[in-house]
C-alpha cells in the first residue's frame, strides 16, 4: 500500500519559496470560499507572478467561432503551423490574463504561433461547455495544430486531440486525465502542496454539477479512451509532487503501447503549477524551456 507524505521539507528552496508566495494570494483552503472569491485569489495570485512579454513579440486579442481569444506571435514564426494553448485552473478560475505570460513567453521560445482560449468557465458553465468552446476554435483555426495546456487545460488538451483532426502533437503539462484515486499518487501526494486529493476530487465535483463523472466520456476524461493509436505524438510533463502525476504515466504507457511517440519527463522537486515559478526556480525554468522545445520539435514533426 502506498504511503501519504506529509512532509515536504525536502523540496528544493526555490519550490519551497515559490509555495510560500503562492499561498500568500491564493490560500490552501481557497476551494472554501465562493467562487467569485477563488477568481480573486487567482487574479491577485496571477498578478504577483505577472512579467512583461518578450521583445518584439506581438499579441492581439480576437474572437474566433465566438470564443475570446488571444494571438501571440513571436519574432520569428514558424510558418504553417498554429499552438493552441489551454489554461489551468481546475475549470473554476483562469483566462486570458491568468497565463498571458506563460503562452507570450512559449510562443516566444518555440518560435511559434500561439492561439490562448478563453473557455467558459465552471460552475456557470458546466462541463461539456469548456470543451466545446475549445473545440470550436480548433476547428476554426486552419492548418495543422500542436495543442498544449497545463492541468485542467491539459485535460482540454488531450480531449481534443482524441477528437478532432489536424492536430499534430499535443503537449499535455501536469494533466488531469482521469483515473483518480486508484492511481498511486493519488494517495502518495494527497496532502501535496499547490494541488491535494481532496482539491482535485472538489474540481471533479464542480466541473460535472455535482454530478458523478461521466466515465466512458473521453471529452472528460481521457484516460478512459478504448483506442489510444490514432493520437498524435505527445509530450508529458509531470510534477514528482502531484496527486495527478501517476495519470500522465498511465497516459504515456497506453500511447506507447499501442506505438504512438510519447516522452514522458517527470520533474523532480517540481509540484503542480510549476511554470509559474520559472523565473524563481532552475530546476522550473530547466523545465519550461523543455516544454517550448518540446512544443518546437512537433510543430516541426521532428
Amino acid at each position: 500500500m502506498t504511503d501519504t507524505i506529509t512532509d515536504y521539507s525536502w523540496l528544493p528552496a526555490e519550490i519551497r519559496a515559490f509555495i510560500d508566495r503562492t499561498l500568500a494570494a491564493y490560500p490552501a483552503d481557497a476551494v472554501d470560499f465562493s467562487i467569485a472569491q477563488q477568481r480573486a485569489f487567482y487574479d491577485k495570485l496571477c498578478r504577483d507572478f505577472d512579467r512583461p512579454h518578450p521583445p518584439g513579440l506581438t499579441a492581439t486579442d480576437e474572437t474566433i467561432a465566438g470564443v475570446p481569444c488571444r494571438r501571440y506571435v513571436p519574432t520569428k514564426p514558424l510558418a504553417g503551423v498554429t499552438g493552441i494553448y489551454f489554461h489551468g485552473g481546475g475549470f473554476v478560475v483562469g483566462g486570458l490574463e491568468s497565463h498571458d505570460a506563460i503562452v507570450a513567453e512559449l510562443a516566444e521560445q518555440a518560435g511559434l504561433t500561439m492561439i490562448a482560449v478563453d473557455y467558459r468557465l465552471v460552475p456557470e458553465h458546466p462541463h461539456p461547455a469548456a470543451y466545446d468552446d475549445c473545440a470550436a476554435v480548433v476547428d476554426a483555426v486552419p492548418g495543422p495544430k500542436v495543442v498544449a495546456g497545463d492541468s485542467a487545460g491539459g485535460t482540454l488538451a488531450a480531449s481534443i486531440s482524441a477528437t478532432r483532426g489536424d492536430i499534430i502533437g499535443q503537449v499535455l503539462i501536469y494533466p488531469g486525465l482521469g483515473g483518480g484515486p486508484e492511481m498511486p499518487s493519488f494517495t502518495r501526494h494527497a496532502k501535496a502542496p499547490m494541488l491535494s486529493a481532496e482539491e482535485c476530487l472538489y474540481y471533479e465535483k464542480i466541473r460535472y454539477g455535482g454530478a458523478e463523472p461521466p466515465r466512458g466520456d473521453i471529452t472528460a476524461r481521457p484516460l478512459d479512451a478504448e483506442v489510444f493509436g490514432d493520437l498524435p505524438p505527445t509530450a508529458i510533463f509531470t510534477a514528482e509532487a502531484d496527486p495527478l502525476a501517476s495519470g500522465g504515466v498511465e497516459y504515456a504507457a497506453r500511447l506507447a503501447e499501442e506505438g504512438v511517440p510519447v516522452s514522458l519527463t517527470e520533474e523532480p522537486g517540481m509540484v503542480h503549477g510549476y511554470l509559474r515559478a520559472r523565473h524563481m526556480s532552475p530546476g522550473a525554468r530547466d523545465s519550461f524551456a523543455r516544454i517550448a522545445q518540446a512544443l518546437r520539435a512537433l510543430a516541426e514533426g521532428d
